[in-house]
């Protein structure tokens, strides 16, 4: 059985974040830093000189590399930095950033339903509730409209029994919904293991172009 608040000495541990700094590493055409792949976003030459964001990384041809943030995107559009990339005219897809931003979320949601299918999502608040009794939670989804009393019983459930409960609430109830089959979905949870460490990453190069409210909702108690 899980213990609880009052014995801080044995409380059960989540699953620690996995740091960013493995597998291969590429360099920011705007800001010259290296950083692993999982902090940039892929770029692609079109036929017609367009650059292509490639969110998958699966696209063919030459690539070019960017951080996941929207202020780096708007530098590399303003200083022409896929012209330098690919070394000849290549100018931008219309509002760029938004586009990534789609598309990093469709990645989200994408991962959300593969999790459902594999059975390692667990949606509703009783049942999420249930399961953080139970098991230490992979990834906890809230969405990014729901109600401040619901999410903070189940964030604070979940941090008084484990220590760092990963949160995730850039996603909206309707994009939830979409992800899981229904018509909105406010609480989940993913189970640990390889669908929610990849959800890990692709998340976290959403809120690099999306609030990341979780970050104000707890008083900085995000572990």
């Amino acid at each position: 059985m899980p213990t609880r608040k009052n014995e801080p000495a044995q409380r059960l541990t989540a699953r620690k974040e996995k740091t960013t700094g493995d597998g291969p590493h590429r360099q920011c055409v705007v800001t010259r830093e290296s950083l692993p792949q999982d902090a940039l976003i892929r770029f692609v030459r079109s036929p017609d000189g367009i650059a292509v964001p490639d969110v998958s990384g699966k696209l063919p041809g030459r690539g070019a590399w960017v951080t996941a943030r929207r202020d780096t995107i708007a530098e590399a559009v303003k200083k022409g930095a896929f012209s330098r990339a690919f070394k000849m005219r290549t100018e931008p897809a219309d509002d760029l950033a938004g586009l990534i931003e789609r598309q990093l979320a469709k990645r989200c949601i994408g991962l959300l339903g593969m999790a459902k299918k594999a059975g390692e999502a667990i949606i509703g608040f009783d049942q999420v509730r249930d399961y953080l009794r139970k098991e230490a939670p992979g990834y906890l989804i809230e969405a990014a409209d729901g109600s401040e009393d619901g999410r903070n019983k189940v964030h604070f459930l979940a941090k008084a029994l484990y220590d760092t409960p990963r949160t995730a609430g850039a996603l909206t109830s309707a994009e939830l919904g979409m992800a899981f089959g229904r018509e909105r979905v406010i609480h989940a949870l993913l189970q640990e293991g390889p669908l929610s460490d990849s959800f890990d990453a692709a998340y976290k190069r959403l809120t690099g172009f999306r609030a990341a409210p979780e970050r104000d909702w707890f008083s900085g108690r995000i572990g």
